[in-house]
């Protein structure tokens, strides 16, 4: 992963609490199955159905401890976290349950990602939390196993 923001290849690492910047790459983070991370690797994300929290889209957290905790119904020795590079596109964000564009944000005004901020009482966790319209916009950067080091 290349360092110098003059590059090319630079993946800004911004950290959970900090607003994401329309039109650039973050490194985030997928929690999912064993058996997910191998079929993401062949085919790709597929995007959730229309009726969780943002609507249709991929989850992803720039929180890896928030990825580690899913899914929820599997043991952690079976869990996987896709480190990923994430183009947000355009960005709104959501922070407040029953905001007016919770679940049009993508298909009514055309944003790319909705960007849950930390604390806003619309996590249980109260970790961030953004959900990507397109999966086309993540790529997987590496497959890693739920150790304590990361909880």
């Amino acid at each position: 992963m290349d360092v110098n923001p003059d590059s090319p290849y630079y993946i800004n690492l911004l950290d959970s609490k900090s607003h994401p910047e329309d039109h650039r790459e973050y490194v985030m983070f997928h929690g999912c199955s064993k058996e997910g991370a191998e079929l993401i690797k062949r085919d790709g994300f597929k995007p959730s159905s229309a009726d969780r929290m943002l609507g249709a889209g991929v989850y992803v957290s720039r929180d890896i401890r928030k990825a580690c905790k899913y899914p929820l119904d599997v043991p952690d020795s079976e869990k996987r976290v896709l480190k990923v590079r994430v183009n947000v596109g355009r960005v709104k964000v959501i922070d407040r349950q029953n905001h007016t564009m919770q679940k049009t944000w993508h298909t009514v005004h055309g944003f790319d990602t909705a960007w849950v901020p930390p604390n806003v009482g619309m996590v249980l966790c109260n970790q961030e939390e953004d959900c990507v319209y397109d999966p086309k916009r993540i790529k997987v950067i590496e497959v890693m196993k739920v150790t304590e080091d990361n909880l």
